[in-house]
């Protein structure tokens, strides 16, 4: 008599949800594989200050095997999923290899979203990886470099200015930050540029900056930018960008070489091989259990699913990730044990932002806290939710570092680009949908926050 086969589960994504999905299947009798693209889990809310130099690339990440390493019904694989067929319950990924499953987990998450101008990601690069956080610590900290050697005011004053598409939190938080760093970095370290001003513009398409939020706290947090001696524009529709301006309306031009994208994210393109329904951003429209129609034994969580629970819209922000992967692991196991499946219901424990140096908002529903309250708090869980010992501790010596020193303690530029610095931000190589797409004619595109 042949011994009976564990049901094979495959999570594709070492993100928040397929990390906490992969977690809850430990004392499972299942066959788990994570594949992931990269080699780590990274925390994703605090990529913001790896780009601002303030922590490393390392404070935030960690090895998703060493994350599992305990877990021996788990095995991680490295590896570029090419697609997914569901009728033969196959993924397949590089090298032609096929991984059968009988149930999948699909948390591939997203990136930033164009709004059909892909050309513009060159000029303005997003903020999704530890690689486009590493880039844009380059971009903003070779900025003062190059105004610190130019002789002409008006070039050196692009260099200083620094635009965000975007008054999402990703926006909004490093908006708050870039001031901060100007005010302290440029009369201790430079000379030429001393006293020279760093013009800091946050620009949203829509009525106010945090649409998510209430807003009474939408308003204090554009009190706080604009305190820092952010100009922040809302109503601001982007139409252009190039190498070295930003052009707003029809008319309005902003000179900058530095363009930051925070406006917008589309779905992992493997929510479309799934055969199902996806919005306009790509999400593929799930059932109740986070299931896709005609497959109960294919779940999509995270950034690549749209659903609503108790007439509210899920956010794409890591606790609701978290609480997918958890759920669609607790499913799993309901069909393990012959039980009838619950409906996925988020629990939002309250949302939280970040402007600059005890300058926050907090929503918890039931109360609303601003200030220096709110920043401790902010700290506090992003601490608690960091995944690992070594990282909690390194992040937080970082920030008391930071904290008493006003210093960055990352502040290294890795590469000397020669040539014009924006356009060696993004290669052809490393976008190759940026380089066959031809630049489109100028439309007016809202700065959707993310």
């Amino acid at each position: 008599m042949s011994e009976r086969r564990r049901p094979r589960v495959v999570i594709i994504g070492g993100g928040f949800g397929g990390l906490y999905a992969a977690r809850a299947f430990k004392r499972m009798d299942v066959d788990l594989t994570v594949i992931d693209r990269t080699n780590h889990h990274l925390f994703q809310p605090l990529l913001y200050q790896v780009a601002t130099a303030t922590l490393a690339p390392t404070d935030i990440t960690a090895p998703i095997r060493w994350l599992l390493a305990r877990q021996t019904n788990a095995s991680v694989m490295m590896s570029e999923v090419q697609r997914i067929d569901v009728s033969r319950r196959t993924v397949e990924i590089e090298g032609e290899r096929e991984l059968p499953y009988d149930y999948l987990i699909v948390a591939a998450g997203a990136r930033h979203s164009y709004f059909a101008h892909p050309e513009w990601e060159t000029a303005a690069p997003g903020l999704k990886s530890i690689d486009d956080a590493i880039r844009l610590r380059q971009r903003i900290l070779s900025a003062f470099e190059r105004a610190e050697l130019e002789t002409d005011p008006v070039e050196r004053a692009a260099w200083l200015t620094f635009v965000i598409v975007g008054g999402g939190p990703t926006g909004t938080e490093l908006a708050g930050m870039l001031p901060t760093i100007a005010r302290h970095i440029q009369p201790r370290d430079f000379r030429r540029i001393a006293h020279e001003p760093a013009r800091v513009v946050l620009l949203e398409g829509g009525a106010r900056v945090l649409p998510t939020y209430p807003d009474s706290l939408s308003e204090h947090a554009r009190r706080d930018l604009a305190n820092l001696g952010v100009e922040v524009r809302t109503g601001a529709l982007v139409t252009a960008v190039e190498r070295d301006h930003v052009r707003v309306g029809d008319a309005e031009v902003i000179r900058s070489n530095t363009v930051i994208w925070a406006a917008g994210n589309a779905a992992s393109p493997l929510g479309k091989s799934l055969g199902a329904s996806v919005d306009r951003a790509g999400r593929v429209l799930v059932q109740p259990d986070l299931s896709i129609p005609g497959h109960p034994e294919v779940f999509v969580i995270g950034d690549m699913a749209s659903i609503s629970t108790r007439g509210k819209p899920v956010p794409g922000v890591a606790p609701a990730a978290m609480q997918m992967g958890a759920y669609a692991a607790r499913a799993v196991r309901r069909d393990l044990e012959q039980r009838p499946r619950t409906p996925f219901v988020y629990r939002n424990k309250g949302d939280l932002a970040t402007i600059g140096r005890h300058r926050a908002i907090a929503d918890f529903g039931w109360l609303q806290v601003t200030g220096g309250i709110a920043w401790w708090f902010w700290l506090f869980l992003h601490i608690l939710y960091l995944a690992g010992f070594r990282n909690r501790l390194s992040v937080l010596i970082e920030w008391a570092y930071s904290y008493f020193t006003y210093e960055r303690g990352a502040r290294l530029i890795t590469r000397v680009e020669r040539a014009p610095l924006v356009q060696a931000v993004a290669s052809p190589a490393d976008h190759p949908a940026s380089s066959s797409a031809s630049p489109a004619a100028p439309t007016a595109v809202a700065a959707a926050s993310r």
